[in-house]
């Protein structure tokens, strides 16, 4: 009986230690593959500058357009060189077909550059008033890289990038283009950006350098830092701070490359040509940049409202992550840095 109760007591003895030893050894992988908050150092104690994941901002955001075509039904044409000659190719469009129809919400979603979906303004002729406004709103503030264009045919002659900082209420210039800043713009050509001057827009025309046969498809990028001389220190610089942040863009489309070659070159295009109906047509808006957190936060959630948020880490609150939360004002709010994560105290 004694030799029973003591080979028991050995077993459970075993089974205990071995079970204890597993469990340890499960806590050390469990801690081995837990996720790192990107907000705070590799141990989960000292906070550190964290941002959330770079996107396309405008993927699948809803698009606005002051013009489109398709109601009532109508044929566009679009001039095309081909081999040399300039060709015209002309299209039906209808909005309550979806096979012939060319709505806003193409320029937002998913891009295949082999099968692209596009966007065309109501035709116009040369003469009437060429302007049409496409308006998207983030949703959100963003800190932005860049605003990409890709056209399903050629490039406007003279197009401007605006940006809002509040949902809308008011708007600023973000980039001039055109073959004539000054008379459409009234801005100077190629501006030279200093300290001084680096939160001004600029009108270039070198999007039409680069331009292809006429109808192809073409793109204008805009970077938002280019030749801005403090943008390797973005953090130091409130001034870049807010020249790239945005909640709404607007590209303003003022003259299709079409009508300037009917305008200034009378053997380019015959008297058909020249008074022919044009189209914009634009296969893709593009917004990349990262949700505005000030380096206090690495995700946007949307709040129980739908509305996007950042998670804010360090101590802070607000949707950007832009104050202390309360009884956390020992030491001033401060944006984060490489060198400091500025947490509330």
């Amino acid at each position: 009986m004694k030799r029973n109760t003591a080979f028991v007591a050995l077993v459970w003895a075993v089974w205990t230690v071995a079970f204890v030893s597993a469990g340890n050894y499960l806590k050390m992988f469990d801690a081995q593959h837990a996720p790192q908050d990107p907000c705070y150092d590799d141990m989960g104690q000292r906070p550190t500058k964290c941002v959330p994941d770079f996107i396309n901002a405008a993927f699948g955001r809803t698009v606005t357009a002051s013009s489109t075509c398709g109601d009532p039904v109508t044929r566009f044409c679009y001039d095309r060189q081909e081999k040399g000659d300039l060709k015209r190719q002309c299209h039906v469009c209808d909005s309550k077909d979806p096979a012939r129809s060319h709505p806003p919400s193409y320029l937002t979603d998913l891009n295949n550059p082999n099968n692209l979906t596009c966007w065309h303004s109501a035709p116009m002729l040369p003469g009437d008033n060429q302007n049409v406004t496409l308006t998207l709103s983030l949703g959100k503030k963003y800190e932005l890289t860049y605003v990409n264009l890709q056209f399903c045919g050629d490039k406007p002659d003279s197009l401007s990038i605006h940006k809002s900082m509040d949902y809308g209420a008011t708007w600023q210039p973000f980039q001039y283009y055109s073959s004539e800043c000054l008379s459409v713009f009234d801005r100077p050509r190629r501006l030279m950006i200093g300290k001084a001057n680096e939160q001004e827009p600029l009108c270039t025309d070198a999007h039409l350098q680069r331009q292809g046969p006429l109808g192809t498809s073409s793109r204008i990028a805009f970077s938002t830092l280019e030749g801005r001389p403090s943008a390797h220190v973005l953090d130091a610089s409130p001034v870049l701070q807010d020249w790239v942040t945005a909640t709404d863009i607007r590209v303003m489309l003022h003259r299709p490359r079409s009508a300037t070659i009917s305008e200034n070159d009378n053997s380019a295009l015959g008297d058909p040509y020249r008074r022919a109906p044009f189209t914009y047509s634009v296969a893709d808006l593009s917004v990349g940049g990262r949700c505005k957190c000030n380096g206090h936060a690495s995700r946007c959630v949307p709040g129980k409202n739908g509305e996007l948020a950042c998670q804010c880490a360090h101590n802070t609150a607000g949707r950007e992550c832009e104050k202390c939360k309360p009884f956390h004002f020992d030491r001033p709010w401060g944006r984060a840095t490489d060198r400091d994560a500025h947490p509330c105290v």
